[in-house]
């Protein structure tokens, strides 16, 4: 009887270098598509996070005869974290949501949920706020916070967007305080009455100034504050 014999079949080395060049090509396709699809459900999620700020908004001007929260800091990044009219305390409760001051002094991180944009880089700053209040909008140089129904047309005047690190309020202008286009070079930003959309950088003026868009409104006319220097 004849024993059959198994042939053991190595790889040659041209083989192995073909394996690994296709492994190789593979992955450059697929990185920037896993790539592009991460910042597509981060621009989701970034969106859905800004339409519960302006819900809470709405709730709140609803149940204050149509006035607005403060819009707490201006310019420098926060440090004042106790008035109880500023939008990240105001705000919080009509969502079912910690006060972001009594957040912070229980020790539990508010950095979490709807206060993130996954987009948002770490901070070194004392607190940390991914979104910012139009700093025009109830400005604290004012007597009394702007109404909902004083500021012309809401579809086209903002209420939040991106903010810049560790700033509670923003408006196009100087870097520091300049809303921040961290989705691919886009600003999400919500409205008045509560929708939101993405524009690019330089289409509302990041790190330069308010272009004065008709759809993308950020002044206040007759405000208290001067605006941004």
């Amino acid at each position: 009887m004849r024993l059959s014999t198994r042939q053991h079949h190595a790889f040659t080395l041209v083989e192995l270098l073909i394996t690994v060049g296709i492994i190789a090509l593979l992955l450059g396709l697929l990185i920037p598509i896993v790539s592009k699809a991460r910042q597509a459900s981060n621009l989701v999620t970034c969106t859905a996070n800004l339409r519960q700020w302006g819900f809470a908004m709405h709730a709140y001007a609803l149940s204050n005869e149509s006035w607005l929260p403060r819009r707490g800091q201006g310019v420098d990044a926060t440090t004042q974290i106790d008035r109880d009219a500023d939008w990240f305390n105001s705000l919080p409760p009509l969502i079912e949501m910690t006060a972001y001051r009594e957040a912070a002094a229980l020790g539990h991180d508010p950095n979490s949920g709807i206060w993130v944009c996954p987009e948002a880089k770490a901070v070194s700053t004392p607190h940390r706020f991914n979104y910012a209040m139009n700093m025009w909008i109830s400005p604290t140089q004012a007597t009394s916070p702007d109404r909902l129904d004083s500021l012309g047309d809401a579809s086209s005047m903002v209420f939040m967007a991106d903010g810049p690190p560790g700033h509670c309020s923003t408006v196009p202008g100087r870097a520091q305080y300049s809303p921040d286009a961290r989705h691919a070079g886009r600003v999400n930003i919500c409205f008045l009455d509560g929708h939101v959309a993405a524009y690019g950088g330089a289409e509302i003026g990041c790190g330069v100034g308010d272009p004065m868009r008709p759809d993308v409104r950020w002044m206040v006319v007759n405000s208290a504050w001067p605006g941004p220097k």
